[in-house]
Parts: C-alpha cells; structure tokens; sequence
C-alpha cells in the first residue's frame, strides 16, 4: 500500500519506541480506584470480613471498617446475592445505605479470590426511575424509526448527550484494521467537530477492548484527580475488571487531559458479542455520571446494538435481493451452449455491473476475455498465475497491490479484486475495481511516535507518553478500491456455482445427444437384423417342412414297423424344431419365446400326428414363462422325447391320461409330463437309444436336471432349468 503524507522534520528524528507496552499495560489490577467512590474488599469465605478497601472509608463510611463482616459495614443481608454471584458477574443491591453524611449506591462483583463491593454517592436530584424509563421507552422507539444506520447513530449521540449531560458525545465505530472512526456526533457549539475523523488502533489498546466487552459502561469524573491506593500497604494483584471505580491508566488520562477533556465517560456497544464500537462522551470540565444513570445508558446501548444489527441486517438483505433478481436473469444464459470464452463474452456486461465492478477478466489457458477497465492481458495472466499459486481457491480483496507487490497496472486497474477459479475449466474469473486514492481524516498525525517525558525517566518504558495533537491530519493512501461487500463476495461465489452447473449441464446435454444418436443406430442395427431373422427363420421353417414333408413320404413307402416309427419319431422331432423358426417368423420378438404358447402350440401339433385316441387324453396346465429362443428350442426337444416315449410305453401303445405342466419358480422352470400307466419297468426302455441320449444332451446344455418319481400309479418326468443361462 503506497501511503502519501507530509514529511516533517521532527517525525524522523524520533527515536524508535515499542507501541506495544501500552498493550501490555496491566490496566486490570491498578492497585487504586478513582476517589469519588469507596471500595471494599471482602472475603469469599465465613462472615465476609473485609480485607481491604480503597477510598476515604474513615470520613464517609466508619472509622472501623477492616476486618468488619461485609452485611455490619452495609447493613444488609448480602449472602443470597453472593450466592449468585460467578466471576466476571456482578449484582446491584436493591436498597441504597447510608454513610456518614450521604447515600450510597451499592454493587457487588465477585473475582477469583474476593469479594468487591463498590459504594458510589447518589446525586440529590436524581431522576426517578419512572422518568428514565419513560425517557429509554421514547428513544429505544426513535430508534427503531430510523431509516438507515446513518440517522440512527445520529439520534444517538443526542440521546446520549440528553442523558449525560456531557459537552460532546459521540458515536464510533471500529474498523477491520483496528483503528476507528466518528460516525456521528452531538456536540456544544464551541467544541471542533470530530465527524468522520479517524483514530488509529493504538489509541484503544488490545487489552482495553477486551475490559470495553466485560465492562461495559465506564466514566471518569475528573482527569485530573489523585487515585485511592488500596489499604492496607501492601495489598496489590486484586483483579479490579469488573469495578466501575477502577483506577485510569495514566497514559489514558494524560491522552484525554492533551485533548482537553476535563472528563469523559464510554458506553460499549457490542454486537453478536463483538465490539462494534463506543459511545464516547467528552466534557471541558468534571462531571458525575451516577450509577443509575450508567446503567440506563447500558440499556440504551443494548438497544441502539440490536437497532444496528436491524438496519445492517435489512440494507444486505436489500443487496441480496438485488443480486439475487440479477443473478436469476442470468442463469439460463449461463447454461446455455457453447464454449465458456462465448459464454462470459455474452454476458459480461451484466456480470461486470451485477458486483459494480469497473472490469472483468476471464482468464483461460490460451485466452483472456476481458471488458470494462482491466490491466493488459500480461497482467490479467500474472494476476491468474497469483490466484492458482495460492492455492486456487477464491479471494477477495480491496487491496491486491500491497498483496502482489507494487504494479502501476495492477494499482490503476485492478487495486479490487474477486476472483472465483474454475479448476473444471482451467480458467480464472476476475472482478475488478480501479483504484479509488481515499482522502483519511485522521485526529492527529495516526504516524508520529508517542513521545518519552522529559526527566531522568526518559527511557524508563513507563514514561511513555501518548500523542498530544489531535488536530485534523489528511492523510492519503493510494493502492485501494472500493471494499467488496459480503454480499456481493456471496454472490460471486454463486455465480462461480451457476457456471460450473452450467457447464455440467451443457456436458450432460451433450452426453444425452450422443447417447440419443447412439440408442437410435442401435434401434435401426436392431430393426435390420430383426428383418434378417425373420428372414432366416421364414427360410428355415421352409426347408424344414420340406425335410418333413420327405419324412412322411418315406414313412409311407415304408410301410408299417419300426422303420415308420422312427420315421415318425423323426418327423416329430423336426417339428418341434420347425414350430420355433415358425413362431419367430410370426412375431415381432426374435430373442426370446412365450414357452407357454410355445408348448401348447405344439403339443397341438402333436395331437394330430398321434390321432384323435391320444388327443382326449394330453391335458395343459401351462404358466406363461419367457425364455430365450436358443433353450425355447431345447425344452421342445425334451418335451417331445418324454411325450413319444410315454405314448409308447406308459400304456403299452394304448392311449391314456398324459398331463403336461409348466412352472415358474423364480429364476428357474419346471417341465413335468405326468402319466397314470404302469410305471417305470423294463419295457420303458434302457435309456441308451438315440431319443433318451439327446435328452441327456438337452438337459445339459440348459444346466438343468431331469428326474423320474413314482407318480402313484404311473411315472413323473421332472425336468428343471434356469429360465436365462446362467
């Protein structure tokens, strides 16, 4: 970041000075309290008798105060409220007490190894407590009315100057870098304005932030009074992070006395549990701000913070809403076709203006397109090759020349950036801002050194002194854009999503089409070679029914015997064969055959060849199973051998009951061929003639079995197979 201010004389011959003692300081264990108030120390256990205190206890409170119980000094039962008590938790005592000569508000806070209660004079003209809540009510309303944070913290700051009383009050805010800035002021007519000035983090140290969430409300009536040191001598390291009255540091009061603060009182506001900022209140004199009055401060803090939240919350989601109607008008565009170069450039307009972004860059492998305000192409590649060396994941930024390193093109062009890689791509999408020289009011020169005090102390760490001018610098810095906001990094990121879909979606388009173009060559692959089954098979059927037609022939030359029978026997084997090319001819599937209608079909056909005697007796209990067309003829086969051989021996040659059934079993079938005749003998056959070994031969090449049982009277053929090869 190149920083431009004026160079003085008498900065450079500063000597250098660590500016982290003041976050060192420990500011939490002072030792003393502010002498307006008393404190007293007690301890946790027994009769809480008090140890230690601070303050002018003798005059205001009681002579005799060490050593006495805690309820003797205050009068009141204090164990239920002790008993509530944790650290870092505090309690107020619901009734004041009574000193010497006055009253005294009581509140009690519990550290790690004592019992601290703070005695605090109450005003004689206090407002009741009525009154402040009627007041907190109107303005907590006020609040909520305000249009936009800006007016806001503007009635703010004249709430709190109505309820303080103080000269000047006002509202600021911390920034990401630590340091803080006035963003709205209610002040007397003779102070200078602080509006918009900035402070550097210095002023605030760390470990005060830290006391700013804990503590949250803070006053100190005189910067010029004498701290109350804890009595007796000696008693030091009490943990005084909870106590009101808690001893300033002296860096602090010597920083308010330089900017002519007579007293000065802070209120935190803290949001989601953050500091978000103070509610500071200057007066050019001392000026009291009593408990009750802290307190209704503290409850208007509370309120002013959750009032913040609201309109931060309602300005982003009017932005979200924004991007979102932008982002939803661009989406179908980002899926559409082509590649990602055509995409960006067809929408690079609306992408550039969507983040009011001054360019945009996509930077591919072999391509950049840009458009709007960009660095040259060089540039946008090293800008790139910087995103991918970091581990190319998305960044942000509002001041990519101190990241970089100074670069003219980089600091005129591209001092913003967001840039969202696309690793699926190759390629990086740059948001890009110009950049914007900020002009910073600061309340005194934010670079010069704290200075040392004079005297022999001059190196000695704690004579460190903090700025005396406060006066309004200008300071210039250069290397800056405008900031992104959360938002708009949001939707940058949601845009990178739409992309990615996008092309996913043009890639599972284009994945579809080729699928689409395959499926219908196999369609039309499939049509073909179902017009040449068909073919083949009509061809087939043809010349079996010419073989057939040879066989009946033959077996009429023949005459009866046994050379017509296995004539006979032949012809119907050849059927069973010629049924299938015939079936296949017929219908429109060519894989595979309904073996029911198959069956049936043929044991039609058997029924003429065996005559009208066998045809009363074959009955069919057939279940609709789909089998392929190469096992379709195979099962015939079987069949037909265990139908000729139960017409030529169940009942010796007569006709007799033959039952036929088809079962399906899951993923397998079931062939059985049931008669009533006598049985299983040896004029059944020996089972090595020609038929019975091409059933061996069947049953094997279907991986089934086949089975014999007593059918009680007469025989069960079983024939078992997978209805698919297995």
């Amino acid at each position: 970041m190149a920083i431009s201010h004026p160079t003085r004389a008498s900065d450079a011959a500063d000597s250098p000075l660590d500016l982290t003692i003041c976050d060192r300081e420990p500011i939490h264990i002072p030792g003393a309290i502010q002498p307006h108030g008393l404190l007293l120390v007690a301890s946790i256990e027994g009769d809480h008798a008090v140890v230690a205190g601070a303050g002018d206890l003798e005059t205001r409170l009681r002579s005799d105060w060490l050593g006495q119980p805690l309820a003797t000094l205050i009068g009141q039962e204090v164990g239920p409220l002790i008993e509530g008590l944790s650290g870092g938790l505090n309690a107020q005592m619901p009734q004041p007490i009574a000193g010497r000569d006055e009253r005294f508000t009581v509140a009690l806070h519990r550290s790690s190894t004592h019992l601290l209660v703070e005695l605090e004079p109450i005003e004689a003209d206090a407002t009741t407590a009525a009154a402040t809540l009627a007041w907190l009510d109107a303005v907590a309303s006020s609040f909520e009315r305000a249009t936009d944070k800006t007016t806001l913290c503007a009635r703010a700051a004249a709430a709190y100057r109505t309820l303080t009383g103080f000269d000047r009050v006002m509202i600021y805010q911390f920034l990401d870098d630590g340091a803080g800035v006035v963003v709205a002021e209610d002040r007397a007519p003779h102070l200078p304005t602080f509006l918009n000035h900035h402070f550097p983090a210095s002023d605030i140290p760390k470990q005060a932030r830290a006391l700013y969430i804990r503590n949250r409300t803070r006053a100190i009536p005189t910067v010029d009074y004498t701290p109350a040191p804890l009595r007796p001598a000696g008693f030091t390291g009490v943990d005084l992070s909870d106590v009101a009255l808690r001893h300033v540091s002296p860096i602090h009061l010597q920083y308010l006395r330089n900017m002519g603060v007579g007293a000065s009182a802070s209120i935190s506001i803290v949001k989601d549990g953050l500091l978000w900022g103070l509610i500071a209140c200057h007066n050019d004199g001392p000026r009291q701000l009593p408990a009750p009055t802290r307190s209704a401060a503290a409850t208007l803090a509370s309120a002013l913070a959750r009032q913040i939240r609201t309109k931060e919350e309602a300005a982003a989601y009017r932005e979200r809403l924004q991007l979102r109607t932008v982002e939803d008008g661009l989406a179908p565009r980002l899926g559409n076709e082509g590649t990602l170069p055509q995409i960006i450039r067809a929408t690079r307009d609306e992408l550039r203006e969507m983040l009011d972004a001054d360019g945009l860059a996509l930077v591919t492998r072999d391509h950049v397109e840009a458009s709007g305000r960009c660095p040259p192409d060089a540039v946008l590649r090293a800008i790139a090759r910087w995103v991918h060396e970091r581990g190319n994941e998305p960044i942000a930024t509002h001041e990519l020349p101190a990241l970089m390193g100074e670069k003219d093109d980089v600091l005129t062009y591209a001092s913003g950036m967001i840039a969202m890689p696309l690793r699926q791509e190759d390629a990086t999408l740059l948001w890009l801002r110009a950049e914007r020289i900020e002009v910073i009011e600061w309340a005194g020169n934010p670079h010069k050194a704290p200075g040392h005090s004079a005297g022999p102390q001059a190196n000695d760490a704690a004579a460190l002194t903090p700025r005396a001018s406060f006066a309004s610098y200008v300071e210039t810095v250069r290397g800056r854009a405008r900031r992104w906001s959360q938002e708009q990094v949001e939707a940058a990121h949601r845009i990178r999503r739409r992309l990615f879909e996008g092309r996913q979606q043009v890639r599972l388009r284009s994945l579809n089409r080729e699928l689409t173009r395959t499926l219908r060559e196999k369609e039309t692959l499939l049509a073909q070679k179902d017009v040449l089954m068909k073919e083949v098979n009509h061809r087939v059927q043809n010349s079996l029914q010419l073989v057939a037609s040879f066989l009946r022939l033959q077996a009429k030359t023949a005459g009866p015997g046994a050379i017509a029978d296995h004539l006979a026997e032949a012809q119907a084997r050849l059927a069973a064969v010629a049924l299938v090319h015939r079936r296949l001819y017929r219908d429109d599937q060519v894989e595979s055959v309904d073996l029911s209608r198959y069956v049936e079909e043929l044991v039609g056909d058997m029924r003429t060849s065996l005559g009208a005697d066998w045809g009363r007796y074959l009955t069919l209990d057939l279940a609709p199973v789909l089998v392929p067309t190469d096992r379709a003829v195979n099962i015939g086969l079987i069949l037909t051998e265990l139908v000729i051989n139960a017409t030529k021996y169940a009942y010796d040659g007569a006709a007799g009951p033959l039952a036929i059934t088809l079962e399906q079993h899951g993923g397998r079938l079931r062939l059985i061929v049931a008669d009533d005749g006598r049985g299983r003998g040896e004029a059944s056959g020996d089972g090595q003639g020609f038929g019975s070994r091409m059933m061996v031969a069947m049953v094997q090449r279907l991986s089934g079995t086949l089975d014999y049982h007593d059918n009680m009277p007469g025989l069960r053929a079983i024939m078992t197979a997978p209805i698919a090869e297995e």
